[in-house]
C-alpha cells in the first residue's frame, strides 16, 4: 500500500450495494476508507453490502473486511489491521474531525440528505439530488444506459423516474414493494432461484409473490418493520448471476468515483462532459 494513499482518508456516506462498489474501488488503491452509515440500514441485496456490519458487527465482501467501530479513536487501528472500519453517523457530524481528503455521498437517497462542498476538499455525489458545482464538485449517472458512471462538473444527473433499468427484458417487475405495511417474514432467502408465483415472504402476514422466474438477488432483513410501498426485494431473471459478488453497475460507478477524485486532485479545469 502505497504511504501517499494510505495516508489520506476517503468518508463514504452510505454502506449498500452500490456504495461498496466505491468502497473498493478506493480501498483497493490504498486509501484509509470510512463508512458512515444510519443505526438501521435497509440495503436489499444484503450480500453485498458492507452495511450489514451495523447488524452484525463486521462483514466481508470480496477481498475486504468491515467491521462496526463505536469512536473515532478506533479508525487507526481498524486501518492497520486491513479492516475498513463502519461508524454510525448519518449526519455527517464526525466528518470535521476525521478530515478526510474527499467525502462521497453514495447514499442513493435521490435527494442531498445533507452533503456540501465544505465538508472536504473534494466531494462527490452519486446520483440525482445534488447540483454539480454548487452543492459538491462532482455528481455521477446512475440511471443504467449509456451515461452511466458519467462524470458531471456542473448540472445534476438524471432525474429519478421511479423504473429501475432493464435487465434480461425485465425492468418495473425485478423491484418488489410492500404491500400493506407490517414485519417481513422470510419464505425464502437471497440466492434462491425462484418460480413465477412462489411466495417470497409475508410482510403483516399477506404473502408476497415472485413475479416471474429468477434469482431472489435482493430481501430486506427478516424482522424489519417496513411501511407500505416500501422496496424490500429484488430479483433477476438472469439465474446464473453470482449474487456473492459486487455487481456491474456497482463497480462502474466505483470507478466514476476514483477517476473523479483524481481529476479534482489534479486540479485540473473541468468542463461539462
Amino acid at each position: 500500500m502505497s504511504a501517499e494513499f494510505s495516508s489520506q482518508k476517503i468518508v463514504v456516506r452510505g454502506g449498500g450495494d452500490l456504495a461498496t462498489g466505491v468502497v473498493q474501488k478506493f480501498f483497493r488503491a490504498g486509501f484509509s476508507v470510512v463508512i458512515l452509515e444510519t443505526s438501521a440500514p435497509t440495503a436489499i441485496r444484503r450480500s453485498v453490502a458492507l452495511c450489514e456490519a451495523v447488524y452484525e458487527g463486521s462483514a466481508r465482501i470480496e477481498d475486504m473486511s468491515c467491521r462496526r467501530i463505536s469512536g473515532l479513536d478506533e479508525l487507526e487501528g481498524c486501518w492497520q489491521q486491513g479492516a475498513i472500519p463502519l461508524l454510525i453517523d448519518p449526519l455527517g457530524e464526525n466528518i470535521g474531525q476525521i478530515r478526510p481528503s474527499a467525502v462521497i455521498d453514495a447514499i442513493l437517497a435521490k435527494r442531498n440528505l445533507g452533503t456540501h462542498k465544505g465538508m472536504a476538499p473534494i466531494t462527490i455525489a452519486l446520483g440525482p439530488g445534488f447540483c454539480a458545482g454548487e452543492d459538491v464538485d462532482v455528481v455521477i449517472e446512475t440511471m443504467r444506459g449509456h451515461d452511466l458512471g458519467r462524470l458531471i462538473f456542473k448540472g445534476s444527473a438524471a432525474p429519478n423516474t421511479g423504473i429501475p433499468g432493464e435487465i434480461g427484458g425485465k425492468s418495473g417487475q425485478r423491484v418488489i414493494h410492500a404491500p400493506v405495511s407490517g414485519t417481513v417474514i422470510h419464505k425464502k432467502q437471497i440466492g434462491d432461484v425462484v418460480e413465477n408465483g412462489e411466495v417470497l415472504f409475508t410482510v403483516g402476514g399477506t404473502e408476497v409473490r415472485a413475479p416471474f422466474t429468477g434469482l431472489l438477488r435482493g430481501l430486506i432483513r427478516e424482522g424489519a418493520e417496513v411501511p407500505k410501498g416500501m422496496k424490500v426485494a429484488d430479483i433477476d431473471p438472469r439465474t446464473d448471476v453470482d449474487w456473492r459478488t459486487i455487481s456491474d453497475k456497482a463497480r462502474c460507478l466505483g470507478g466514476a468515483a476514483l477517476e473523479g477524485y483524481f481529476y479534482q486532485e489534479g486540479k485540473r479545469i473541468c468542463q461539462p462532459l
